[in-house]
């Protein structure tokens, strides 16, 4: 049956629609709610009357919709879930997953509005999302899912990495060790020419006496003893003695 809205309702439409739907949605949700009336030449007048004022509202519906299409393309949306080491998603991002992190920066977006590539993500990336908003009015938004090992693999790798690293210590070890020489690369060294022997020095002739010190007095000079006269001698001077006496 046909029925002309009476308000927004995101499913059906908006203010003004005229819209075809099953008799009994109509009879048991949209009439006691106050959401839709019956289509007839009576609401027809009403709405009518009413058309001027449901034009207003779409007109700052539009504006409201371009200002928010700003505001969500200003910003990225950052999602981080356990994966893998190829970078495949334990689990997957959805529409509702990027509505769940539009309200964490105070977007109220109704997940429906919200198009994800392939209706759900399954792998880290940059993607691009759609945000329909009113009418023809939509937002671009970019949506970066980053990995996030568990806490087992994180330990796993950990163990491997450090076990790639005293491998490598252990393989540079021994080439650190080996002698330069060892290098085919390297040029050799050339032998030092060898050292003239240095011509003896001749000794000197006679050693010059060490001058005594200044302080020091020098030796007392000892006199040379007196020789006694020869028997001989002593003959010859009393024969003369005698004889002086003798002619005295």
């Amino acid at each position: 049956m046909k029925v002309i809205l009476n308000k927004d309702l995101a499913v059906l439409g908006e203010e003004g629609d005229v819209k075809d739907v099953a008799k009994g949605y109509a009879r048991n949700f949209l009439f006691p709610r106050g959401i839709a009336l019956p289509y007839n030449d009576a609401t027809i007048k009403l709405f009518e009357s009413r058309r001027e004022k449901i034009e207003e509202r779409k007109a700052q519906k539009r504006l409201d919709a371009s200002g928010l299409k700003e505001k969500l393309e200003a910003v990225e949306i950052n999602v981080t879930l356990p994966a893998g080491p190829n970078g495949k998603l334990y689990g997957a991002v959805t529409n509702q997953t990027a509505a769940d992190e539009l309200a964490k920066l105070g977007f109220q977006i109704e997940r429906k509005r919200i198009e994800v590539p392939g209706n759900h993500i399954k792998s880290v990336g940059k993607y691009k999302i759609i945000v329909r908003l009113y009418e023809s009015a939509q937002a671009e938004m970019s949506l970066i899912i980053q990995g996030q090992l568990p806490a087992e693999e994180k330990k796993a790798v950990r163990d491997d990495h450090r076990r790639d690293r005293r491998t490598r210590n252990a393989d540079a070890a021994p080439e650190a060790a080996a002698p330069e020489a060892a290098t085919p690369d390297a040029a050799p060294v050339e032998a030092a020419a060898p050292v003239e022997a240095a011509a003896p020095v001749e000794a000197a002739a006679s050693p010059a006496p060490a001058e005594a010190p200044a302080s020091e007095e020098a030796p007392a000079v000892v006199a040379a003893p007196v020789e006694a006269p020869a028997p001989e001698a002593q003959a010859e001077v009393s024969s003369s003695d005698e004889t002086g006496e003798s002619g005295t």
